[in-house]
């Protein structure tokens, strides 16, 4: 049954707190799977995941302290409860990446294979965020203002921002662990693109 536009659904408080556990797993196992075979994303995962390797800094520390300036955005620009519900995500994916590999053994897989699942991963985990009124922070928080404000699909503006940070990658990385790594962020991007759009998803917090 086709919703009704002109009655939009609010989520419930449970409702959000469950997408935002899911989306927020969902997102630490990609990053984990990238980390097991040294890839890298885009957005602020994607330069925690490269300072990582360059300085050995757990990614769950680095990733929160780059998403620290972007959170006056998100109060300015779409609201304390936004911020809020990104702020918990946030920390959730900062918590959840550093605890999975102890919940989780990966003794072995290969780089295409974790770039196609962590890419398709991360990208459903977003989107559950997106439509729950949250994100995982950094360039998520200024491409969902762009979209709603000005038109600006998130996933295109991401997938722009993504290739300066795979740019990036080139000094620090293999060049096939670079290729796979755009691949996975091109699977990651097309599904907040094609599953994202203003009118499609009503439901709002």
């Amino acid at each position: 049954m086709t919703p009704d536009l002109a009655t939009p659904s609010r989520h419930r408080l449970d409702e959000d707190i469950f997408a935002i556990l899911i989306g927020t797993m969902l997102v630490s196992f990609g990053i984990v799977l990238y980390a097991e075979v040294t890839l890298t994303t885009g957005s602020s995962a994607g330069l925690a995941l490269l300072l990582q390797y360059v300085t050995r800094i757990p990614f769950g520390w680095l990733f929160f302290a780059i998403n620290l300036p972007f959170y006056v955005l998100a109060v300015l620009r779409m609201g304390w409860p936004f911020a809020l519900k990104t702020v918990a995500s946030v920390a959730l994916v900062s918590y959840f990446s550093g605890h999975i590999p102890d919940w989780i053994d990966i003794t072995s897989i290969h780089p295409l294979f974790a770039a196609l699942l962590g890419g398709g991963l991360m990208g459903l985990g977003i989107l559950s965020l997106f439509r729950h009124k949250a994100s995982v922070g950094g360039i998520n928080i200024l491409a969902l203002y762009l979209q709603e404000n000005f038109g600006i699909r998130a996933g295109y503006f991401q997938l722009a921002v993504d290739a300066v940070i795979l740019v990036c990658a080139f000094f620090v990385l293999p060049l096939d662990r670079v290729l796979y790594s755009i691949l996975g962020a091109l699977v990651l991007n097309m599904i907040i693109a094609t599953n994202h759009k203003p009118g499609r998803y009503v439901g709002f917090s």
